[in-house]
């Protein structure tokens, strides 16, 4: 299809007749005829918008038609070919740039960066805190857990006592250190005149049991460790007692033994710290108990000395 055939099918004329005269009608070859159907001029004067429309296309075409000469070579009409699919291709573009009249669409939504999930938690107040937690699905726990395990106690006490996770009695009651365990650590607490529901509260820092009450990973310290971070400084309690090993390290971010951190008093964020053994861990090494009751006393002693000084 020539040049000229394109424009005319733009404008929808699909055939262009062209008049010849009246006494060449028989003389002239079918071959001719086609010849001078497609050489002669059309006729297109009788319509003004067609005219105005093509005008300027065909004098820009031509203008540069004298440069597209016929190829003399093989090779010359393969480049010929492929600047004609450039220039296809450009055109194309064209059709697929943004329009400014069409509204641009909605970009995806992303999830929050943990900075921004961090710094939405820190804000929490109490209930807003405890209603993250129940519906939290940060971490592959999520998938495993019967509850949630916020805390307990006292929102204003002035111990406070930090586990590592739930286990198998915490999870189905989702309430921190019960069982056998929690036994134990009530019996610790009433020897140095404090209670669960009076002045002490207890959390975890895991807020969901890991399967098999194993090891809890990096990544779901990572995302549980904001909420104990905001439990913190609701309550700024005045002494801090970490049960066991593992909150021990994770709390003092530390890789020190348990036998090496209790003793001594720690901070975090400017609160005491004092390090002992967990309940369970007593219930089979009953020898450490004597150390535990010390660790508490020490505990007693940092919190009447912050008293004092209040």
């Amino acid at each position: 299809m020539n040049r000229r055939a394109m424009f005319l099918e733009v404008l929808g004329i699909s055939a262009e007749w062209v008049p010849r005269q009246a006494d060449q009608a028989e003389s002239v070859e079918p071959a001719e005829q086609a010849h001078q159907v497609l050489a002669e001029p059309a006729q297109v004067a009788e319509v003004p918008e067609a005219r105005a429309a093509v005008a300027p296309v065909v004098a820009r075409e031509a203008a540069v038609e004298p440069a597209r000469a016929m190829p003399a070579t093989p090779a010359e009409a393969d480049a010929a070919e492929l600047a004609d699919l450039a220039e296809l291709a450009e055109t194309v573009d064209a059709f697929d740039a943004p329009n400014p009249a069409r509204p641009a669409e909605r970009p995806v939504a992303r999830l929050p960066a943990q900075a921004d999930r961090e710094a939405a938690i820190a804000a929490m107040p109490w209930q807003e805190l405890a209603d993250s937690v129940a519906g939290c699905t940060a971490c592959g726990l999520c998938e495993t857990r019967t509850n949630t395990v916020f805390g307990v106690g006292d929102q204003q006490a002035e111990w406070m006592l930090v586990g590592e996770a739930p286990g198998e009695n915490e999870d189905l009651e989702g309430e921190p250190f019960v069982g056998q365990a929690g036994k134990l650590l009530d019996n610790m607490l009433a020897a140095v005149g404090m209670a669960r529901g009076r002045n002490v509260y207890i959390a975890n820092v895991l807020k969901c049991r890991p399967p098999g009450n194993r090891n809890p990973e990096p990544d779901e310290v990572a995302q549980c460790e904001p909420y104990l971070k905001r439990q913190i400084a609701l309550i700024r309690p005045k002494v801090i007692v970490v049960l066991g090993r593992f909150a021990a390290q994770s709390l003092l971010r530390s890789t020190t033994p348990i036998g090496k951190l209790r003793g001594t008093v720690h901070t975090y964020e400017g609160i005491p710290v004092v390090v002992t053994y967990h309940p369970a861990y007593l219930l089979r090494t009953l020898t450490d108990k004597a150390r535990a009751w010390e660790d508490l006393c020490l505990a007693r002693e940092v919190h009447d000395r912050a008293g004092a000084q209040a």
